[in-house]
């Protein structure tokens, strides 16, 4: 489209607005608009206490294929990454994010091969830790930076999620106050990724294939 039919289109749908290029005051009602950041209607289902929330988002995430586990604190989380791998019978190495958060996790004790930092690509089990969790959807929040690299989230085929209970919002408009009172007005992370079960598409006769875009397999440990 070129520019001149642009402006014609605009155009005439400002007409039809009874709008003007300039309009002080539509300009002002825009500004208090993104300066209220009013939310959207927000659905009653994540509108709950949160030890219910929490329930909502392990029954939601396991309905889109996802599988879950708690744990008390980040010290049986190697544990339960060398069980979720082995029982599901998926090579004993891991590519692990460097966050700050799983400091006190001792994988070196464990029989995992262990790597660090960002996947190249051939990595087949990675280990993410997730900025906060959805309990309406069963959706994982997670946020670009050298702690914890995207390409941890779609390259290797199983990806592991580490999650805080205390930070399970019940729905998205929960949870971007959250973010912009953690990182800072107008500070947000280069990129920030939801994710809702294992990757899949339908694409090709409506038949459901995991593994279409990422990881096939999709494991949340929650931290207690």
């Amino acid at each position: 489209m070129s520019a001149s039919t642009r402006d014609a289109i605009l155009g005439r749908i400002r007409r039809a607005n009874g709008g003007r290029p300039h309009d002080p005051e539509r300009q002002r009602i825009v500004d208090a608009r993104l300066a209220g950041k009013a939310p959207g209607i927000v659905p009653r289902r994540g509108q709950l206490p949160h030890d219910q929330q929490v329930a909502l988002f392990i029954a939601m995430a396991e309905k889109v294929q996802a599988t879950t586990a708690r744990v008390v604190s980040y010290a049986e989380l190697p544990a339960e990454v060398s069980r979720w791998l082995r029982e599901n019978n998926f090579p004993a190495d891991l590519r692990l994010c460097e966050d700050p958060r799983i400091a006190g996790a001792d994988f070196d004790a464990t029989a995992l091969t262990i790597r660090r930092g960002a996947s190249d690509g051939n990595d087949l089990n990675a280990l993410s830790h997730a900025e906060a969790g959805i309990a309406e959807t069963g959706t994982l929040c997670l946020v670009s930076g050298p702690e914890n690299p995207t390409s941890l989230n779609f390259l290797p085929e199983n990806h592991i999620v580490v999650v805080r209970a205390a930070d399970i919002e019940g729905d998205m408009e929960a949870l971007f106050p959250a973010l912009r009172q953690r990182y800072g007005e107008g500070r947000m992370p280069r990129s920030v990724n939801f994710i809702t079960g294992p990757s899949r598409s339908g694409d090709i006769e409506q038949v459901l294939l995991l593994g279409a875009h990422g990881p096939r397999a999709l494991h949340i440990v929650i931290v207690d």
